[in-house]
């Protein structure tokens, strides 16, 4: 039977060279760190056999048998970060009870616990990050590192270089309040339609689609092209590839790690 840390094992732990537990659950994909301490807290963790209830505990993720809810977890020294060029009509999850396109239906089942940075709407297209790094993802998303994201927004009308301009400078109201793009440009257009480089920081869903709209000028279609350091370059719709080191030690900067 498992049994509770001792405050000599305790002590004899945090001595030792090793990492503590709760970063090795975040890293394994479990969420952030401070979920991952209401875990242990909570009594959901065993390592070599022994239940962890207090915080402070360090391990060696390589020698050491660390289990959640009874279930083993398998720690890799290397982490898998994918760029994924999403279609449209494809659902920015790992599953759907209606049987809709997910993520899942092209990455397949290759990569244990890998899971999406962001979304991306259903009706939108373009980069997505994936990854088995639970930390780096949490700063990915973190809206406190402000990872600026760019996209290329296909329009409904003529747009001035005025509007793009005000947005930038002082933004536009929406119903939960101001926002602003980081840069706006016109990259193509006509009198039926522009198509404009947009960058934001900001995460909040469907934000790129609600500022042109509130601006007066529906978007037709949303490309993200670019997230941090990382672009979605020439991938194909409905395909992936791996990050290569210098791209995830490039996100890794842009996100405090």
């Amino acid at each position: 039977m498992p049994h509770h840390y001792s405050r000599a094992q305790k002590a004899h732990q945090e001595s030792q060279e090793g990492i503590r537990l709760q970063k090795v659950l975040a890293q394994a994909g479990f969420g952030s760190r401070r979920k991952c301490e209401v875990m242990i807290t909570d009594g959901r963790v065993e390592v070599d056999g022994d239940l962890v209830t207090e915080l402070g505990v360090r391990v060696d993720p390589q020698h050491q048998e660390i289990r959640v809810d009874g279930s083993r977890i398998h720690i890799s020294d290397k982490h898998i970060t994918l760029a994924l060029n999403k279609p449209r009509k494809v659902l920015s999850t790992m599953d759907d009870p209606k049987g809709r396109w997910t993520l899942r239906d092209i990455v397949g089942d290759k990569y244990e616990r890998i899971f999406h940075m962001g979304r991306l709407d259903y009706d939108s297209e373009g980069l997505i990050l994936m990854t088995d790094d639970g930390e780096l993802a949490q700063h990915t998303m973190h809206p406190r590192y402000e990872v600026e994201k760019t996209y290329i927004a296909t329009l409904e009308g003529h747009i001035g270089g005025n509007v793009c301009r005000r947005l930038v400078r002082t933004g536009i109201q929406l119903d939960d309040g101001w926002i602003k793009l980081d840069h706006c440009s016109i990259v193509t257009q006509n009198r039926e339609r522009s198509v404009v480089k947009a960058v934001i920081h900001s995460g909040k869903n469907r934000i790129v689609r609600r500022i042109f709209g509130a601006a007066g000028f529906p978007v037709i279609q949303l490309l993200r092209t670019q997230i941090g350091p990382i672009r979605l370059g020439d991938l194909k719709s409905g395909s992936y590839r791996v990050l290569s080191a210098a791209e995830v030690n490039a996100l890794h900067k842009a996100v405090g790690l």
